[in-house]
């Protein structure tokens, strides 16, 4: 189980760089490999649907963890196009055209298999049988801290005013935890915890052309059960690149 952990960590970093292998040429799949979906979505734009297959080959026998996973597509050209993806737990497919070039886009996700729930992501277009990697939208640069009194600050962009929070309902386990003192004095500067990108979900944009996506980062304070809230952020591709329409907090 550790090991797998390790590689659910590993397959996390590098699918959080947005990339995906794409290749032309398939061959025939290896033994040891499984069929998990079977798609039928137009994803090269011809007006036909071709039909997607998702495979992957377990970390070993009978574990849930897959160590290799990819998909063929096989365009009703009679073309074969194969999209190598990231490891991780619980594969899918969603399609979605995120570009907005009129065909629909294919996101990739997987359990990297920690604790917070986070998945890796990586979008990719076949448009007219050319498979092209997309970047996914970036980071916000968020930064939160514990202040004093026993009270969290945080700095989200677009959010005009800092996100004030009020912990005292927690000060017994952060004064055990030698965050605070008696009085509410910090011991030292302590930041919180902020996750990554847990998770990106398609949804419409009000007022835009089709689909954007929602991010949604994690905020806890001394560990990561001990969670705060959430900040999701509202984004939408438009001249080549992904803008951020809003960003807010919520505690649920």
């Amino acid at each position: 189980m550790k090991k797998e952990l390790l590689l659910g960590l590993t397959a996390f970093f590098f699918m959080s760089l947005g990339s995906v292998a794409l290749t032309h040429a398939v061959e025939k799949p290896s033994s040891g490999f499984i069929t998990l979906h079977t798609y039928h979505e137009d994803v090269t734009g011809d007006g036909k649907q071709d039909k997607i297959i998702l495979y992957a080959s377990p970390y070993e026998e009978g574990s849930q963890y897959f160590k290799r996973i990819w998909a063929d597509i096989l365009t009703s050209h009679h073309k074969k196009i194969r999209l190598q993806f990231a490891a991780g737990y619980q594969p899918e497919i969603r399609f979605k055209d995120l570009n907005h070039d009129g065909v629909k886009d294919l996101l990739e996700s997987s359990n990297t298999g920690g604790s917070g729930g986070i998945y890796s992501y990586s979008l990719s277009t076949v448009k007219d049988h050319k498979p092209l990697s997309l970047p996914l939208p970036p980071q916000l640069n968020i930064e939160g801290r514990f202040t004093k009194g026993f009270n969290a600050r945080i700095d989200i962009p677009t959010v005009q005013n800092s996100v004030l929070l009020k912990l005292q309902n927690r000060k017994s386990e952060y004064i055990r935890l030698g965050i605070y003192q008696e009085n509410g004095t910090l011991n030292e500067q302590t930041e919180l915890m902020i996750d990554p990108v847990s998770i990106l979900k398609p949804v419409r944009i009000p007022g835009k052309q089709g689909y954007g996506l929602i991010a949604y980062r994690q905020v806890s304070g001394a560990y990561h059960a001990d969670r705060l809230g959430t900040v999701k952020s509202t984004w939408y591709w438009e001249k080549g690149k992904w803008n951020l329409l809003n960003a807010k907090w919520v505690t649920k």
